[in-house]
């Protein structure tokens, strides 16, 4: 595998989404290269069950995905065929606000599908994940206190929470995100939090840390597990 071909794979790996059917068993298929694009990016399906969720009602879950999701892959659709019509003679200004929305709504896209794909479980803790963090931190329930508090200060505002492997410093570190362009610029994400309005005010209000408190009561941490297998092994050949 060359360089080129690692980095691709590497750019689909931070990408994948759950897209089972509701309700089944969690699973993160990658999305082949070059598939689908081009105005033509397709709403995956919610991978759990609405219903169940605990503190997160169907109604919110429905909504959130439906529309705030499905919003972002619609208008990037609509931006990518604008784009296909851009020639020579197309002036400067609309290039650029066609190529400042395609990043907007592609990483719209990409954190909401990783969002809805961490969410699902338990909330329970372990593995691979847990030990790194708490080796990093002291102990986990430290930097679950870091992750909230990153969280708590996006809130009545809008933005991400993201625990991201670093791929220059090798380690999974929280990041806060303002909004859907700033984001680490060679990292995986691990864990991502949703911390718009729209993604807690129809259940909870402007009370965001009881959303966050929703939130990590719903965790799948096999998924995030699985994330960081993926993004060791894709440093791992980086070094080599």
């Amino acid at each position: 595998m060359n360089r080129r071909d690692l980095m691709t794979g590497m750019v689909v790996a931070g990408t994948t989404l759950l897209v089972t059917p509701e309700g089944s068993a969690a699973a993160e298929p990658s999305r082949a290269p070059g598939t689908p694009g081009h105005g033509k990016h397709a709403v995956a399906p919610l991978p759990f069950n609405p219903a169940k969720l605990k503190g997160l009602s169907e109604k919110l879950l429905r909504s959130h995905h439906e529309n705030n999701y499905g919003g972002a892959v619609k208008n990037l659709n609509k931006v990518e065929e604008e784009l296909a019509r851009v020639t020579k003679d197309t002036p400067g200004f609309l290039v650029g606000g066609l190529k400042e929305r395609e990043l907007t709504f592609t990483n719209s896209m990409i954190l909401h599908e990783a969002y809805f794909g961490n969410l699902g479980g338990d909330g329970k803790a372990g593995g691979s994940i847990q030990k790194l963090l708490a080796a990093a931190h002291g102990d986990f329930g430290r930097w679950e206190e870091h992750f909230r508090a990153t969280g708590a200060s996006l809130g009545g505002g809008s933005g991400w929470v993201i625990l991201t492997y670093n791929f220059h410093s090798g380690q999974p570190q929280t990041y806060w995100s303002g909004n859907h362009t700033q984001a680490l610029a060679h990292g995986h994400p691990l864990l991502v939090m949703d911390m718009y309005e729209h993604a807690y005010q129809m259940d909870y209000g402007a009370a965001a840390a009881r959303y966050i408190d929703a939130f990590f009561q719903n965790v799948n941490w096999d998924v995030v597990n699985a994330r960081l297998e993926r993004a060791q092994k894709a440093a791992a050949a980086l070094r080599g």
